[in-house]
């Protein structure tokens, strides 16, 4: 299930008690924290998420604006 370009996506996350988002799960069955994540998509390794600064300064990842919501990060499935 790689992205065009052999890149890899993600396919199911983790979320903490207040339900942010903590680990992500990569179409070959990787799991990174969201620090690692993070880096992987400024690096361009993920397909289907950007990053972006936050009003606070910190900076976030979030799915690509394609008009699907099913395939938001708060909508991939819970992996444990």
């Amino acid at each position: 299930m790689a992205a065009p370009g052999g890149r890899e996506t993600f396919i199911a996350v983790q979320k903490n008690g207040d339900g942010d988002l903590t680990a992500f799960k990569t179409s070959s069955g990787r799991v990174l924290s969201y620090d690692e994540a993070l880096q992987e998509v400024q690096a361009g390794a993920i397909a289907g998420v950007n990053a972006f600064k936050g009003r606070d300064g910190e900076t976030y990842l979030r799915g690509d604006a394609d008009g699907d919501p099913t395939n938001n990060l708060d909508a991939l499935p819970f992996f444990e």
